[in-house]
C-alpha cells in the first residue's frame, strides 16, 4: 500500500494523517515528508495520528510521532494518536510516548 495524499486533511488548523495499514519504514519517508509539508506551509497548530486502519507499526512509526512533535511543538502545538489497537497503543506505552503524545 502506497501512502496517498488524501490520507492527510487539515480539519480547523489540525492536520489529521490516516495511518496506512503497515507503518513501517519504506511508509515513513513519505509520512514525514508530507506531513512536514502541511506543518510547514498550511501552518496547522497541532497533528492527529488516526491508527483506525493500522494493524502493524515498527520502531520507524516511533520516529514518525517524534519527528512531529518536535516540528510541531516549535508553534507551540501537539500531537494527538488516536484509535490504535492493543498492541500499537502498548509499543507507544513502552516506548515513553505518552510523555509527547496525547493517545486518545
Amino acid at each position: 500500500m502506497k501512502v496517498l495524499q488524501e490520507d492527510f486533511r487539515v480539519i480547523d488548523g489540525c492536520l489529521c494523517i490516516r495511518m496506512p495499514e503497515e507503518v513501517d519504514h519504506h511508509h515513513a519517508e513519505d509520512i514525514c515528508r508530507i506531513a512536514d509539508h502541511y506543518i510547514l506551509e498550511e501552518q496547522v497548530e497541532n497533528v492527529l495520528f488516526d491508527f483506525e486502519d493500522t494493524r502493524f507499526m515498527d520502531s520507524s512509526g516511533i520516529g514518525i510521532l517524534i519527528g512531529r512533535y518536535r516540528l510541531i511543538s516549535c508553534f507551540g502545538g501537539k500531537v494527538y494518536a488516536s484509535h490504535p489497537d492493543g498492541q500499537i497503543r502498548r509499543m507507544l506505552e513502552m516506548s515513553g510516548m505518552k510523555k509527547i503524545v496525547e493517545i486518545l
